[in-house]
């Protein structure tokens, strides 16, 4: 009997919140009210995550860097490794996803699988890896290298780590382990499988020292917007974080990727858009509140970053002049795509100078920013999401916790009258909040085969 369509249960609006210190603005450290020691002070990450819990929000999600790569001289940088601080997030929460990131560079598969299966055990069923390859020059050196692997040979390495990291977590059958005190059987062995991979970049026994975890495996998210990334993405990811400055950009770029998972054979994947937000009781109030932010910002500081996410010398870019006209990908293809071109196409689309660019990015690069009030950034994530853009959103709010507290306050409950975010947890798991199965045991697949 077929079901009738008006009882398909309705497409819900995924929100995560991407905990940068003290917030995406790079003077946030700066307002009376922030602790500069935020960026290392876990009771400051703890506060953040139980703000977004109370918001009913699907994750908590933290980025990472192998080497210092900002300028520590103005600003805080990602410095707590991500899945210690999420474990303590966790055992700090009940419900909200913890997604940490870590790089398929300069790590090894096996303590990679181990780690966040650890971490998904540890908080019953709500870790994600973001999987992301490293481009810069600094991490590189970090682990004995001279210079940054080319970006194909990158992405290989990735999509071949990725294939190991989930046939490990498929190690152990979900009924492998037993714990029969009276018969005396811990682990029925039988159900305990090595993966015995040999690749290009890497060799790999198996299995791994610790049963399946409870969502099957944690969930797989990537952020990635080159040829490469996106075919990561369709091949691996359940969710991905992209980086687009336009609704038509957004929209295309959900499409290229669902049809490549298409390809796979895989359902869709969810985007979720990365966004910073300005909040103020009036729209006046909130441009005041960005302006006021930006201008704490040193210009220099704003020029090279800037620099940086282009590839080329600071000298090339003048405040009152528009970019130059000769923009290549930074170290000839091989740098950060995605933020590249989402700057680009920003400043090319307003006819911004490099000083209005700069400010409409409120002192950052590539990731959208919404100024203005809870209404009118309910009214832009709704037109978003119904127009099929994007399936939620990676928030960075200005300021942290104050930023989120201003959202999870103002705009959250418009976007709950609306009908399109939860009102509560249905259910206990990071899979639960993002509406995603629970993936079957590949190695029961080869059985059956």
């Amino acid at each position: 009997m077929s079901r009738n369509p008006a009882h398909r249960v309705p497409r819900r609006l995924h929100l995560n919140v991407n905990i940068l210190h003290s917030g995406f603005v790079p003077s946030a450290w700066r307002r009376d009210d922030a602790d500069p020691r935020a960026f290392i002070d876990v009771n400051h990450y703890v506060r953040v995550a139980q703000i977004a819990e109370a918001g009913k929000l699907d994750a908590v999600f933290l980025a990472d860097n192998a080497a210092i790569v900002d300028q520590i001289d103005f600003r805080p940088i990602t410095a707590l490794e991500p899945t210690v601080l999420l474990a303590s997030i966790a055992a700090a929460t009940t419900h909200i996803g913890v997604i940490g990131t870590a790089s398929t560079s300069y790590n090894e598969p096996y303590n990679i699988a181990r780690r966040f299966a650890t971490l998904d055990h540890v908080s019953n069923g709500r870790a994600g890896w973001n999987v992301v390859t490293t481009a810069d020059l600094p991490s590189a050196r970090n682990f004995g290298h001279g210079s940054v692997p080319d970006h194909a040979q990158r992405y290989d390495r990735a999509a071949e780590f990725t294939e190991i990291v989930k046939a490990l977590w498929d190690s152990w059958e979900d009924d492998a382990f037993v714990g029969d005190k009276t018969g005396g059987r811990f682990v029925d062995v039988d159900k305990v499988h090595p993966v015995a991979h040999r690749g290009r970049h890497f060799a790999v026994h198996g299995p791994l020292n610790l049963p399946r975890s409870p969502q099957g495996h944690p969930v797989l998210v990537q952020a990635g917007a080159s040829a490469d990334g996106r075919e990561l993405a369709a091949r691996h990811a359940e969710a991905v974080f992209s980086a687009s400055q336009s609704f038509e950009e957004s929209a295309a770029y959900r499409r290229d990727l669902n049809e490549r998972a298409a390809a796979y054979g895989r359902p869709a994947v969810k985007v979720l858009a990365g966004l910073t937000t300005i909040i103020g009781a009036t729209e006046a109030d909130a441009l005041r509140r960005r302006d006021e932010l930006v201008d704490q910002i040193p210009w220099r500081y704003s020029l090279n970053r800037l620099a940086g996410t282009l590839g080329i010398d600071v000298d090339r870019l003048k405040l009152d002049a528009h970019l130059p006209d000769d923009l290549a990908l930074p170290g000839r293809g091989n740098g950060n795509h995605t933020f590249f071109h989402a700057t680009i196409a920003h400043a090319r689309r307003h006819g911004q100078t490099v000083r209005e660019l700069i400010r409409s990015l409120a002192g950052g690069t590539g990731h959208r920013v919404i100024v203005g009030t809870p209404e009118q950034i309910a009214d832009d994530i709704t037109q978003w999401f119904n127009g099929g853009a994007a399936d939620g959103f990676n928030l960075m709010p200005d300021v942290l916790p104050g930023g989120l507290i201003d959202f999870v306050d103002g705009v959250v409950p418009i976007l709950q009258k609306r009908g399109i975010f939860r009102t509560a947890y249905e259910g206990a798991t990071l899979r639960d909040h993002l509406g995603l199965a629970r993936p079957d045991n590949a190695q029961l697949w080869r059985k059956s085969a």
